[in-house]
């Protein structure tokens, strides 16, 4: 069973936790120890960001107590059974994945998958991972645990979704359930009765709608903001990031939920710009003049086109990398920088 998921899981690296057979140390990929499972434990935690273990559950659940930390660090840990029957999510089952770890595991070897966390046995929105799949990130923790109480306790919730992928519901052969009522904004929901919110949006909440919907309340920032970028050769990614942060504030929108900087393919080495995008884990799209010739321009610059081929870098590399047709914010010029907002169009939203 061991040798079938080092073959058949992408990315795998194995340690076998169970008793192994002359030669196996000398398979690729499968490293062999000595002496004490349990000491090795706190290395494995550091080192790895999931553990699928063959060794019984208890004896598990023993020698992972003293090294565990919190939900958002530690790993997934899976066991299996010795007769590979059942395969059973233990610990990080949500934010550290073992409950899909599980899954797949199950569907390899053939074992039944046994999943206990209350979002996953109801069907219903697991709080920690709405919107996980889609790139979704949580703004805070603060409130996840007793709106998560909320959902499987099935009161009243409402879904406020300004922005982002609307196919989040993961249940094909059922429905949203009754207790969860969907709004597009917040006006839609002001009157509503409910027990917890779940607000997706790219904005930054005023106060009155955080007094309103987040008092036991969480949310989301789908990756919906394509920023475009021009900026003069070697100009550093300290400027390049205050511009940024700076309008980002200006239109009041979360830095969380920038999707993709986008400029023209001349700046494809911009140090200053890789740097940013490092920094924040965002992709570079880059585009060739025509392409960015192709977009609509609030403004055509001969200058600009003297020296790149294109008649305008960051709005039409927003509007290309955003899928969109019109600009949030048309082009801001600060310094070294100039920069245009668009809001992502593509599929899903």
């Amino acid at each position: 069973m061991a040798r079938k998921l080092l073959r058949d899981l992408p990315g795998s690296d194995l340690y076998y936790m169970s008793k192994f057979t002359q030669g196996d140390e000398e398979e690729k990929g499968i490293r062999t120890f000595e002496g004490s499972v349990r000491l090795l434990f706190p290395d494995f935690f550091r080192e790895y960001t999931g553990l699928i273990v063959f060794i019984s559950l208890g004896a598990v659940v023993r020698m992972i107590a003293p090294v565990l930390k919190d939900k958002k660090v530690d790993p997934a840990v899976v066991v299996i059974d010795d007769r590979g029957d059942h395969a059973i999510s233990v610990l990080s089952g949500h934010l550290g994945g073992a409950n899909e770890l599980t899954r797949e595991v199950a569907r390899l070897i053939g074992a039944n998958p046994v999943i206990t966390t209350a979002s996953d046995v109801q069907q219903t929105i697991p709080v920690d991972l709405f919107g996980r799949s889609f790139g979704w990130e949580l703004d805070s923790f603060e409130k996840a645990t007793p709106v998560s109480a909320s959902v499987v306790n099935e009161e009243e919730i409402a879904v406020i979704q300004e922005v982002g992928e609307r196919n989040w519901w993961q249940y094909p052969d059922k429905p949203i359930p009754a207790h969860i009522k969907r709004y597009d904004s917040f006006a839609a929901a002001w009157n509503a009765t409910f027990q917890a919110a779940l607000v997706v949006t790219h904005r930054l909440l005023t106060p009155e709608e955080t007094e309103r919907f987040l008092g036991n309340g969480v949310v989301y920032r789908p990756k919906t903001i394509v920023i475009g970028i021009g900026c003069n050769r070697g100009t550093s990614a300290a400027e390049i990031e205050s511009v940024i942060t700076q309008t980002l504030l200006e239109q009041n929108l979360s830095i969380k939920s920038v999707r993709t900087l986008a400029t023209i393919n001349i700046k494809a080495d911009e140090e200053g710009l890789l740097a940013v995008c490092e920094k924040y884990g965002w992709p570079l799209a880059t585009y060739t003049p025509d392409e960015l010739n192709e977009m609509p321009m609030s403004e055509k610059s001969d200058t600009v086109f003297r020296f790149t081929g294109a008649y305008g870098v960051s709005e039409p590399a927003a509007l290309r990398a955003a899928q969109a047709d019109k600009p949030l914010l048309t082009k801001k010029k600060s310094g070294n920088v100039t920069i245009s907002l668009a809001i992502w169009q593509g599929e899903g939203t």
